[in-house]
């Protein structure tokens, strides 16, 4: 099996030619972050990737979680609680947090950064604590400073971890169905009642405590989604006595098997309200943002350890000659690779690996400034980015990351399909990024239904400023004029949307998955134009790789304009096909 490794070339030639990350230095809380210390962070989450959570990975696929019904307790696969205290006694759990509690306050950008190598060198793993990041986030930003200073350091520290306990069994995308309910305590503490499923980490033996965050509906809530709240439920009280939540058992999965998905029954258990009652689905929203797009990193991630598996296989396996006549006389036949059909697949992989993690680094870019731009001005704008672009990010990379570990399957063959390759474990452990925090449709709608329309529709008309500045850094770039005409196709078919939708609703939501694709495709050739001019300028000014390393830039750009880029007319040609296309069919037509 090809052992993982850490793209780290890659993302440094992504974050300080293209993004120019170092930037970020410019506001106070960042000053630190200055190039030398993210190279020596990310050399560090190499070698703990490669070396802790890449090891453990197939085995952990193999042996997976075990629930004991007796003592209603998970246990996690060998290596995986070593891996895990190496990783929170290193630090790598509040690697944003706030310095207030423990964490070391850098950049949100090096979480999407690790968070790609945790998830590609071992997803079920890289669960554990990437859900704790979610509750970090919702207890920063709404909880009581005595809730903070009770139970951010531990979590921050990763001594304890934390869950988001959303989905019933009657009930996923709707919150408002939910059941479980909070009974109001005169010690201001609430018993929560219900049941939830498809709980990550709701059970393990990884940590000494485990947070849930759960949500649930206190006695006179209104009986919909404005009638919800959020609730820490911790496992362990602060006496030790073991709180009255248990789990009923574990998922069995398709994949991520050494991640605990479990249903978690809550019976008059202890739990403290974070945030004001009724505003659960704020507080959520904050832990959902956080895992969209680390989600996003996981399609990312698995993607590149595919690729990964598939380049080594087809450079080593050796079968049938090249059409033009042996490269390796001395051999039967040649490796795969000499074969087009093997390239195409290798090309579409690397094409949608680079340019994807250009768009997804870039809005933890904009993330960073969102948050602590001294800005207002600078501030808002990179929101309004952050907010359209999250579920672009998740939904594209995780579509078209499984896709991309497909075209890596296929090449190997038999091969492929077999276990001891470990690129099917990727392919089964990928699949489900594009289901959880919200299905892709989900996410689609959340586009086209919300993140258009809020701030007087301000969101659209930020990210085509910004796509046009980017444009404008290009010069005369070769592929910027289709660049432009990609904006050009977007901006007129948000305009169709805008009026046919006044009309009709449906006529938005009816295209809206194509139109989340026509944003990644049109993002991505933008960023093409750039990754193209920069890798240029690089190689021929300040070279720092190798010349192969630089023109591999410039033949991706040219395989995304060839391949990819005729996606954005077939998407709008979608959409502008209006409600009838897909509405007109009748039930009893499918």
């Amino acid at each position: 099996m090809q052992a993982y490794k850490a793209p780290i070339d890659e993302i440094k030639f992504l974050l300080f030619d293209v993004l120019n990350v170092q930037d970020l230095q410019q506001i106070d809380e960042y000053a630190e972050a200055s190039e030398e210390l993210i190279s020596a962070i990310l050399e560090e989450a190499a070698k703990i990737t490669e070396g802790s959570f890449a090891p453990i990975n197939y085995s952990g696929d193999l042996e997976e979680c075990q629930y004991d019904p007796s003592t209603k307790s998970v246990s996690t696969p060998k290596g995986f609680k070593e891996s895990y205290k190496a990783f929170a006694e290193g630090g790598w759990v509040g690697l944003t947090a706030p310095t207030d509690f423990g964490g070391q306050g850098l950049p949100q950008l090096l979480k999407l950064c690790t968070d790609e190598l945790a998830t590609g060198s071992n997803t079920s793993l890289a669960m554990y604590p990437g859900l704790s990041h979610g509750s970090i986030d919702a207890i920063t930003e709404h909880a009581t400073p005595e809730l903070q200073e009770k139970y951010l350091p531990k979590l921050i520290s990763g001594e304890w971890s934390g869950t988001m306990c959303l989905t019933e069994p009657q009930c996923g995308t709707d919150l408002s169905m939910i059941s479980t309910k909070a009974v109001p305590q005169s010690d201001d503490s609430y018993q929560i009642t219900g049941t939830k499923i498809w709980i990550t980490g709701g059970e393990h033996d990884l940590t000494d405590n485990i947070l849930h965050l759960v949500l649930a509906k206190l006695p006179d809530a209104p009986d919909t989604s404005k009638g919800i709240s959020l609730f820490l439920v911790p496992k362990f009280l602060d006496d030790n006595t073991r709180n009255t939540a248990f789990c009923g058992g574990i998922e069995h999965k398709m994949g991520i098997k050494g991640s605990s998905t479990c249903v978690m029954n809550f019976e008059n258990a202890k739990g403290f309200l974070i945030g004001k009652e009724n505003e659960g689905l704020k507080c959520m929203f904050t832990m959902m943002n956080a895992a969209r797009l680390m989600v996003g990193l996981q399609g990312l991630g698995s993607a590149e350890a595919a690729y990964q598996i598939s380049l080594g296989f087809a450079k080593e396996r050796i079968q049938s000659r090249a059409i033009t006549g042996a490269k390796n006389p001395d051999q039967k036949a040649d490796p795969i690779i000499v074969h087009a059909d093997v390239r195409r697949m290798l090309a579409y992989q690397k094409t949608f690996i680079i340019g994807s993690r250009a768009m997804a680094y870039w809005v933890g870019k904009q993330l960073d400034i969102s948050l602590k731009d001294p800005d207002q001005q600078k501030r808002d704008l990179a929101d309004d980015l952050v907010q359209l672009m999250t579920p672009i990010v998740k939904a594209y990379l995780t579509d078209e990351g499984y896709l991309s570990i497909d075209q890596g399957l296929q090449l190997m063959g038999g091969a492929g399909f077999t276990r001891e390759w470990g690129i099917e474990q990727l392919a089964r452990d990928c699949r489900i990024s594009r289901i959880y925090e919200g299905t892709n449709g989900i996410q689609s709608l959340d586009l086209a239904g919300r993140k258009l329309l809020i701030k007087g529709g301000r969101l659209p008309q930020t990210y085509l400023s910004a796509m046009e500045d980017m444009l404008n850094e290009g010069g005369d770039a070769e592929y910027i004029k289709k660049a432009r005409e990609a904006l050009k196709t977007l901006e007129d078919t948000l305009t169709w949307i805008g009026n046919n939708a006044i009309q009709d609703p449906e006529e938005a939501t009816q295209g809206a998955t194509p139109l989340l694709k026509l944003f990644a495709l049109t993002t991505l050739s933008v960023f093409w134009v750039k990754l193209d001019h920069v890798a240029k300028d690089a190689q021929a000014n300040n070279p720092v790789y190798s010349t192969n390393f630089y023109q591999s830039k410039h033949k991706a750009c040219e395989h995304f304009f060839r391949y990819f880029y005729p996606q954005i007319q077939m998407h709008a040609t979608d959409i502008q096909a209006g409600k009838a296309s897909i509405m007109a069919w009748d039930v009893n037509d499918f």
